[in-house]
């Protein structure tokens, strides 16, 4: 089997340094009987929008199998575990707590705790509920007042068992795919949909740090970003012009507002039908000061100058691609964070998530997945590289626990580095799930 190693990685050796695993509620959950309607269950019923016609109804049955899933994760030896919560589970349409769905976080936040894991909760991983889409979803600013009043719910019922609450992740997926190419739900097409959406979800994230900094001040509270570093096709003054303007539309749009109370420079020169509505007072809201960043990366974007947008995107030249398509490029995570951290103050950054899709095999009890764990010894070579590059980062999340419903792609995509046979819901290990294992309990030795 093939191996983890930190042995040259000091950094990493720190006891401080945090490794964990992630999920997010959708994705594994299932029971939906139990829960509100979602825009993904509406969005799975579009027909081809998901590429195995699939939904998440029930998905890993988390729910029912918590307990087993709780002491897969901590037979691990991770230090902590990210998980989201289901909106739609905890609060009821008319907006009052539904007890059941936050006796059924509690009970497993308990559990982490008894197991010394720490648990980072994520408050908005993508699944809102249908009720509030209704009403104009992330085009409607009053969603990201129903944000805040679900987060004051869930922030006084967990009490002090958090140890880290992001508000959301990867808010340009859910404004991006979601409203301005219409490739996850919604389902809907626009770029002023798109950049208003952005806007709401970062207002609805500053209405929530607010409330999360009044309810649970203990807690490291923050936000998840997914970022793609983008590249020029070539030395062209042209293409060099495209990376940085995609650059400036697809990363610093969602943290220049968060670090600076502004968007970048390109806002200006955006055609104003194009352009978000922002009331005043909204920015200070947006910027109010974070305890963590929480960034998301699996590979980079290479771009080259087009007339019409002014970039777009290029296939990689490479065969060394994860199942998704996407480039294994390390080296990408090394020149993102310097670059984040030559140009803001940031606050602690935690990876909370990094992995990739494999074409997973289950083969006489075991899966081979050798290319998985290439995949996270250069990546945690290359976040070794940051820190001694001054990078302040505090911890590290596989994406993902365990395979599962892997949005638009259904169940056709594995990440899970524990597989899931979803026809009797049987858990392996897989060899990277083992490896990663006997890296952190050689940590504790």
């Amino acid at each position: 089997m093939n191996s983890l190693n930190l042995s040259n990685m000091s950094p990493l050796n720190d006891r401080s340094f945090i490794f964990g695993v992630a999920t997010s509620s959708f994705q594994i959950e299932g029971a939906r009987d139990s829960r509100q309607d979602t825009i993904w269950d509406t969005f799975c019923n579009v027909q081809g929008a998901i590429a195995d016609s699939s939904n998440g109804d029930v998905a890993c049955e988390h729910v029912k199998h918590w307990q087993q899933d709780v002491q897969l994760i901590a037979g691990l030896g991770v230090d902590a575990y990210r998980f989201s919560i289901a909106w739609g589970r905890v609060v009821n349409q008319d907006g009052s707590p539904n007890p059941e769905g936050l006796a059924f976080y509690k009970t497993l936040l308990n559990k982490l705790g008894e197991l010394n894991i720490k648990a980072f909760v994520t408050l908005y991983h993508w699944d809102l509920p249908q009720h509030l889409e209704d009403k104009g979803g992330w085009l409607n600013r009053e969603t990201a007042v129903a944000f805040a009043d679900y987060v004051d719910i869930v922030s006084k019922a967990f009490a002090d068992s958090v140890y880290s609450y992001a508000t959301l992740n990867e808010p340009w997926c859910s404004a991006y795919l979601g409203y301005e190419v219409g490739i996850h739900a919604p389902g809907l097409q626009g770029k002023q949909r798109g950049k208003q959406a952005a806007h709401n979800l970062l207002l609805a994230h500053g209405l929530a740090m607010q409330v999360l900094r009044k309810n649970s001040p203990k807690s490291k509270n923050g936000i998840v970003l997914n970022f793609s570093p983008s590249y020029a096709a070539s030395s062209n003054e042209k293409d060099i012009a495209a990376a940085k303007l995609a650059d400036e539309h697809f990363n610093q749009w969602y943290l220049q507002p968060l670090m600076e109370g502004r968007y970048p420079d390109i806002l200006q020169t955006m055609p104003q039908e194009h352009r978000p509505q922002v009331e005043a007072g909204d920015m200070s809201i947006i910027s109010q000061p974070i305890d963590f960043l929480g960034v998301n990366y699996y590979s980079r974007a290479i771009y080259q100058h087009c007339e019409h947008d002014g970039f777009k995107v290029c296939a990689p030249h490479t065969m060394n691609l994860t199942d998704m398509g996407w480039e294994v490029y390390p080296q990408g995570l090394v020149k993102l964070l310097t670059d984040l951290n030559k140009r803001y103050t940031l606050p602690d950054i935690y990876i909370t998530e990094n992995g990739a899709a494999i074409d997973d095999k289950l083969v006489d009890g075991q899966v081979v997945d050798n290319a998985r764990i290439a995949y996270f010894q250069s990546h945690l070579s290359a976040l070794e590289q940051a820190i001694v590059k001054g990078v302040n980062i505090k911890g590290y999340f596989a994406w993902s626990l365990m395979d599962n419903f892997e949005w638009a792609e259904g169940y056709k995509k594995r990440f899970g580095i524990v597989y899931v046979d979803y026809q009797t819901q049987q858990r392996t290990l897989k060899q990277s799930a083992l490896a990663y294992r006997d890296m952190l309990l050689s940590r504790k030795k």
